[in-house]
Parts: structure tokens; C-alpha cells; sequence
């Protein structure tokens, strides 16, 4: 029997007066990489942001490492042991790759020491005394990844890591998702590039209109093409 480290059962999630999230509910076990797919707007990001608590509202429950957070603040949810990755990334211009890869605090116990991590992502090595405004799209996308496996988080949200980077970026981060996975890390990613989810998630969310509409597992994915055609255009 896996073990339940997320689960999100009838969630509704507001910004104001918009309401965005419909009564969501998904799970995810401890080891697994599950991948939200979705056109824009169809409430991928809402959903890990409600699951950090950086929503204006939220009901319904939200269970993390067996505790309800719905009604907890957002450093609380953290300290669970929760990492968030956002699109935006969040690098400090005026701080050095290294001072940005420092500047979290540890959530738990059991982070990844700064060597372990430039052994993982070796141009941050090189480029460790480099001001943020310096790096380049990737070098930013594997500092926000690496920054979070330094604080203890065990479960991470990765909200469109690959978006607008170069293959070759892209190739880095999915043999970091597998290691990752092989370390132990729980992983949900919101993603766009299918081709770069596809081959590393075990399970799929497909979400539309703020509600999950279809969930399967890495082995229906060749019988579930033609659905995911029909919803993504893939």
C-alpha cells in the first residue's frame, strides 16, 4: 500500500472575488512524480498555490504529510516540509548565485549541502560569484530548483520549469527529476512541454476549468493520446 503524502479532496480556491479552483481532488504518494497537464488558465498553478496557501480563499481539505493545512498560513505549510518552485523563479538580482542558493531557511531536516548541489548542477559551480542579474534563463531555473532542495523539503512543487529554456537546459533538468526521484523526493509539476513531462512523471492529472477531468497512470499514457489530444492539443 503507498504511502499518502498530498491529498486534495473538493478543494475550491478564490483570488478575490474570482473563483478559480471547482471542487479539485487529487493524490500523491510518497516517491511518485505527478504531473498536472492543462491548457493556460485551466488552474494548474492555482492548485499549487492553494496547496501552499498563497490563495485569497481556499475550502475543502488539503492533507499534507497527514496533517489538514487548509486553514494553516503559508510558512506553517512550509515547514511541513513543502518546497515551491514558482514560474518566476524569485532570483535576487543584486545577490551572487550563492548568496540566492543561501538565502532560504531550512524547513526541516536533511537538505542538500551546497556541494551536493553543484555537484548536481555544475554551472552553478562555475557561475557561484556571478550577480542573479548575470545568469542566464537556465542558470536562474536551476538555482530556484537547487535553492529548495537546500532547505529540507521533501515534497516539491515545480510550477513550468522547462518553459522558454534551450534543449539543452531541458535535458539538465529531467536527468535532475530522476535523480531526484531516485533520492527519495516527492515531485508535482505543473508543465506545459509534454514532451519533457511525459517520460518522468508516474502519474497525470489533466485539469480544465479549474476541475480534474481525467487521471491515469504512466502506463495508460499510450491509450490516453487521443483524450489528451482532445483537451491539450498534443
Amino acid at each position: 500500500m503507498s504511502e499518502e503524502l498530498l491529498s486534495l479532496s473538493g478543494v475550491n480556491a478564490w483570488y478575490g472575488e474570482s473563483h478559480i479552483l471547482h471542487g479539485v481532488d487529487l493524490r500523491v504518494n510518497r516517491g511518485e512524480v505527478v504531473t498536472l497537464l492543462g491548457r493556460n488558465g485551466a488552474g494548474r498553478t492555482t492548485t499549487l498555490k492553494s496547496i501552499m496557501g498563497m490563495v485569497g480563499k481556499r475550502t475543502g481539505s488539503i492533507r499534507l504529510f497527514g496533517q489538514e493545512t487548509v486553514n494553516m498560513a503559508t510558512h506553517q505549510v512550509a515547514r511541513l516540509g513543502l518546497g515551491y518552485c514558482p514560474e518566476e523563479r524569485g532570483i535576487f538580482a543584486s545577490l551572487s548565485c550563492e548568496e540566492n542558493l543561501l538565502l532560504p531557511p531550512a524547513v526541516a531536516s536533511g537538505g542538500m549541502s551546497v556541494d551536493e548541489l553543484y555537484e548536481l548542477f555544475p554551472n552553478l559551480k562555475e557561475r557561484r560569484h556571478s550577480p542573479g542579474t548575470r545568469l542566464s534563463g537556465g542558470e536562474q531555473q536551476m538555482l530556484a530548483v537547487a535553492r529548495i532542495l537546500r532547505t529540507g523539503a521533501k515534497l516539491l512543487l515545480l510550477d513550468e520549469i522547462s518553459e522558454g529554456l534551450a534543449p539543452v537546459i531541458v535535458h539538465t533538468l529531467a536527468r535532475t527529476i530522476r535523480t531526484l526521484r531516485e533520492r527519495g523526493f516527492t515531485i508535482v509539476m505543473v508543465e506545459q512541454n509534454f514532451r519533457f513531462a511525459a517520460p518522468l512523471a508516474d502519474r497525470f492529472y489533466v485539469m480544465e476549468h479549474g476541475r480534474i477531468v481525467e487521471g491515469f497512470s504512466a502506463a495508460e499514457l499510450d491509450a490516453r493520446m487521443g483524450m489528451l489530444h482532445e483537451y491539450l492539443g498534443v
